[in-house]
């Protein structure tokens, strides 16, 4: 049985529903984790990495990256899509496509950069984590 988590930023309201709409909409078999409250040491994540972009660890080995064990972004996004329902599964194939996949990353990367303008975002979406004050993460839990 895999194991997997999807680490996203629990510290951005536009992160935050957009992963809890994954898990409602897209269940798999995988946990969604904001970042702040996972154990990154044993996940093999960087606190860096982790605040650049949504993060993939499957099978508990973080080291690999070849079949999805280890992605960022929309790769990431895929990765996890691939373990959800058929239907999911078509559409995580679809965005690790080759030519979907080359306008993946700019798209990501433009969503991340405007993430405080779009829906469920808050101007606190905007600033980078190490300026953001620490708050309670999901759940009302403070992150460590």
């Amino acid at each position: 049985m895999m194991t997997a988590v999807l680490l996203y930023d629990g510290d951005c309201a536009f992160c935050s529903t957009c992963a809890h709409w994954l898990q409602r909409w897209a269940p798999a078999r995988a946990e969604v984790v904001a970042w702040q409250l996972a154990d990154l040491e044993t996940l093999h994540v960087t606190v860096a990495e982790a605040d650049a972009a949504v993060q993939w660890v499957a099978d508990g080995d973080a080291d690999r990256d070849d079949d999805g064990a280890r992605a960022a972004g929309p790769e990431a996004i895929a990765a996890y899509l691939r373990t959800a329902g058929p239907h999911w599964r078509v559409a995580g194939r679809v965005l690790a496509f080759a030519p979907v996949h080359r306008v993946a990353w700019p798209v990501y990367r433009w969503i991340a950069a405007h993430r405080h303008r779009l829906p469920g975002g808050t101007p606190q979406c905007a600033l980078p984590s190490t300026a953001r004050e620490p708050g309670p993460g999901p759940g009302g839990r403070t992150a460590p």
